[in-house]
């Protein structure tokens, strides 16, 4: 069974980057996709980019589109976003998830989930 941990959160000021971390436990077939949550508080959970774990391929929502970017290390077996020009609208818990049925934005759709960690952009 895989296991996704997070980590690379913090508190930054507007117009900062951050970048966080996916380790995975376990092994992540070419078929997998990975896509990167957040959520913030009294909203719900929102699709940020995604990676096709063989092939590459990246997604990202209009909202991160040129500032985030999502890649992976498959020999470490790790998921990385990079977060730049942070907004205070990025603020939330950011979270890391597999989905076995290909790329989709829909997080009911990824069966293992990382605890998430906070990210804090001030004004």
């Amino acid at each position: 069974q895989v296991q996704l941990v997070e980590s690379g959160g913090g508190l930054v000021q507007a117009g900062g980057a951050l970048r966080l971390s996916c380790a995975a436990s376990g092994r992540i077939f070419s078929s997998h996709f990975m896509g990167w949550f957040r959520q913030a508080a009294g909203k719900e959970r929102e699709f940020v980019a995604g990676i096709r774990w063989g092939v590459g391929n990246t997604y990202y929502p209009d909202s991160v589109k040129g500032r985030f970017t999502v890649s992976r290390n498959s020999a470490e077996n790790t998921v990385y976003l990079q977060m730049n020009n942070l907004k205070p609208e990025d603020t939330a818990v950011y979270y890391c998830a597999r989905s076995w049925r290909g790329y989709t934005t829909l997080a009911r759709e990824y069966d293992v989930w990382g605890q998430g960690t906070q990210v804090t952009v001030s004004s």
